[in-house]
């Protein structure tokens, strides 16, 4: 009998982007019955709408302390600089 997989709400961020990982590999493999690859479209659908929660969140506060009197202190990010060092 399989374990009852842990519930979305209780995954911090890193660990829903893990399983959605490894739930799209399975999937791109496409060696899987019909029946698991929908319960593991499913869930993969359940993890992307959780992660997508967790960012929205993080936004949020991000938002909160960049707030200054004359409004949101925004400041448009390039993906390839933030990244140059990483």
């Amino acid at each position: 009998m399989a374990d009852a997989p842990v519930p979305v709400e209780s995954m911090d961020f890193e660990t829903l982007l893990k399983e959605l990982t490894q739930a799209v590999e399975r999937l791109e493999r496409g060696n899987l019955p019909l029946e698991e690859s929908i319960a593991l479209y499913a869930r993969g659908a359940e993890l992307l709408k959780g992660a997508r929660g967790v960012l929205d969140g993080a936004q949020a506060r991000l938002e909160v302390l960049m707030a200054t009197p004359e409004g949101l202190a925004t400041k448009e990010l390039d993906p390839e600089e933030f990244l140059k060092d990483r």
